[in-house]
């Protein structure tokens, strides 16, 4: 964590702005001495001195049901975990997920809910069906697609690129358990059976 106060101070008061890199020399009393706001900024951000920039990092935890913002770009192409609930509330919830080069998400159906997932790094082949073994919707999608998956439909997203395909999902209502985290796919294979 680089040191706000390190930099020569001219003034009375002086800050390292992590937007602009230049002196940030005015700063609200309000933010000066309010401690949970400097817990925030420390804990948020992150710095590197010897590139002269900045990088945002986000604690990717479960945030629900409290009220949250975030940049879901930056969240998901941090994320590492094959799957990472960032927020659990009542009737949604928000996954990220990144699946490695070659691999799957898993052939799955959710009977009584609806999901949309966003691409944000990565190219692969989506395919949905009324059946497991019937998936006759197939589209290629890549880095700023979403994807629309009814209830009821079989569906599985493949990573057809040389790198982790990174994305976030959307379930309304929750799909997994609150401050669910998996490592890899075998975390969870599932184990869902459906005949048409």
């Amino acid at each position: 964590m680089h040191n706000f106060f390190s930099y020569p101070c001219t003034q009375s008061f002086q800050m390292y702005n992590p937007y602009n890199l230049c002196p940030y020399t005015y700063m609200p009393n309000m933010m000066m001495y309010n401690p949970d706001f400097w817990n925030q900024l420390s804990h948020n951000y992150s710095f590197s001195h010897y590139k002269g920039e900045y990088n945002y990092y986000i604690e990717l935890k479960d945030y629900g049901s409290n009220p949250f913002v975030v940049n879901i770009e930056k969240a998901a192409n941090q994320n590492k975990n094959f799957r990472t609930a960032l927020w659990t509330g009542k009737y949604l919830q928000l996954t990220l997920m990144s699946i490695n080069a070659g691999d799957d998400i898993g052939l799955e159906v959710h009977t009584d809910h609806d999901q949309f997932i966003r691409i944000e790094e990565g190219e692969g082949i989506v395919k949905m069906g009324d059946c497991k073994d019937k998936l006759d919707f197939q589209k290629k999608v890549s880095d700023g697609y979403v994807i629309l998956i009814p209830a009821g439909k079989w569906h599985n997203l493949i990573n057809t690129g040389k790198k982790p395909l990174k994305l976030y999902s959307i379930y309304a209502p929750p799909e997994h358990p609150y401050g669910t985290v998996q490592k890899n796919k075998k975390a969870l294979e599932t184990t869902e059976k459906k005949h048409c």
